[in-house]
């Protein structure tokens, strides 16, 4: 008895395992997976799939990492306040959804246009009452007619051009000479940055593309091919990008209403304006819409330019290619001639009589006759690979000239006249 009570208090004391977690259950369940594992046969019938349990378990897991990353309850927006003087009166506070819904008269549905972890590639001005939205690049704001809030951008790693921005944004703010309202001095400041961004990167991949361009004048390789592929991709996707700007300002100029509805300072101070009355803000908004329609068309040309250029390549490419291809036929039509005249030698070598054997003559004019029949041969098959790479635009047009030519017409001769008077 004292034995057992001895190896009973000398056992280490087992404690229960706390619950885990479902998304560390999933997790779990997702490494346990059998693909997750390094393979060490190389045969496909020792592949196991995963269970029904494992995949349901790892479909849970992503559905509630999605879920937790899109709820709207406690999420909180990290946001730089400006005051209506101009002075920067918060920096990077985070604020809860709700409560600035609240505090400014925000529609929540607004909110997910400038909701800094759902990216959104489609720039948009929306005008409310009382507020302007907009979301164009690397800017997301709420302009108010006496506050600006810029909330940070999702996957934004360029510190000094927010920096400039926000440096700019306060001189225009502060400044009161223009007679322009605080509203419009910010909105100015905005579309400022945004032409400025997409001015720097319009020169950057010119840029690039040029001096690409430039050295596939001289040489062609397959490492430039490939950059050049790779440029091209880029400066289409800054060729969306510009044109979605351009659209975003267009969609607010040709609507009057909207227009009407930005100038918030006249609707603080209860100066409603006409629809009709909106030129200040018309001119303002056409000034960068040319500016960024100027950059699209730019990038449609530089666009075309390369287009031209990789088909050029594809068609040098092509004519090394036929170039190949012809010596390689070249070089098989002369194995064939030199294979018939073998045939000559190859006869008189099979040790049977032909009673040649003592005509003093025969050998050299065996030897004649093979080498004629190896270049006729080999003459005829490069005369007919001439023929085939003599192909031209017009080529199909000689060749029905050709055969109206030679085709006999079946009228009469008195007929004929008749139809041709």
């Amino acid at each position: 008895m004292a034995g057992t009570n001895l190896i009973s208090s000398s056992s280490p004391t087992v404690r229960p395992r706390a619950p885990r977690s479902p998304v560390v259950q999933a997790a779990g369940a997702v490494r346990a997976m059998s693909w997750f594992r390094p393979r060490t046969s190389g045969t496909a019938k020792d592949f196991v799939g995963p269970s029904d349990g494992q995949e349901e378990a790892a479909k849970a897991a992503i559905l509630e990492k999605s879920v937790k990353g899109r709820q709207h309850t406690d999420l909180m927006l990290r946001c730089i306040i400006l005051d209506a003087e101009g002075n920067v009166k918060t920096i990077s506070g985070q604020f809860k959804r709700s409560d600035l819904c609240s505090e400014h008269s925000l529609n929540p549905r607004d909110l997910r246009k400038i909701d800094s972890r759902i990216p959104n590639l489609v720039p948009t001005i929306l005008v409310r009452r009382g507020y302007i939205l907009a979301n164009i690049l690397h800017i997301r704001a709420l302009v108010k007619a006496d506050a600006v809030i810029l909330f940070d951008s999702y996957g934004s790693t360029d510190s000094r051009l927010h920096s400039v921005f926000l440096y700019h944004l306060e001189h225009n703010l502060k400044s009161k000479t223009t007679g322009m309202p605080y509203e419009f001095r910010a909105l100015d400041s905005i579309l400022l940055s945004v032409v400025s961004a997409l001015e720097a990167e319009m020169v950057f991949i010119r840029n690039l593309v040029g001096g690409l361009l430039a050295e596939l004048e001289d040489d062609i390789d397959h490492d430039k091919f490939k950059r050049l592929l790779h440029y091209a991709r880029r400066l289409t996707s800054f060729q969306n990008r510009a044109r979605l700007v351009q659209e975003a300002i267009e969609e607010v100029l040709e609507q009057d209403e909207d227009l009407a509805a930005m100038y918030l300072t006249d609707q603080l101070n209860n100066r409603p304006r006409l629809p009709s009355d909106h030129e200040e803000l018309e001119v303002l908004l056409e000034t960068y819409s040319k500016q960024v329609e100027e950059f699209v068309n730019e990038a449609e040309n530089t666009q075309s330019n390369v287009q031209s250029t990789q088909e050029i390549v594809e068609l040098i490419l092509d004519s090394n290619r036929n170039a190949l291809l012809a010596l390689d036929l070249k070089v098989s039509i002369y194995t064939m001639g030199l294979g018939m005249g073998a045939l000559v030698a190859g006869l008189f070598g099979m040790n049977l009589t032909s009673q040649l054997e003592d005509t003093p003559y025969a050998f050299a004019a065996m030897s004649v006759l093979a080498t004629a029949i190896a270049c006729l041969a080999s003459l005829a098959g490069l005369r007919k690979l001439s023929r085939i790479q003599k192909v031209g635009l017009s080529a199909s047009a000689s060749g029905d000239r050709r055969a109206t030519r030679h085709r006999r017409p079946w009228l009469a001769l008195p007929l004929r006249r008749r139809i041709s008077e």
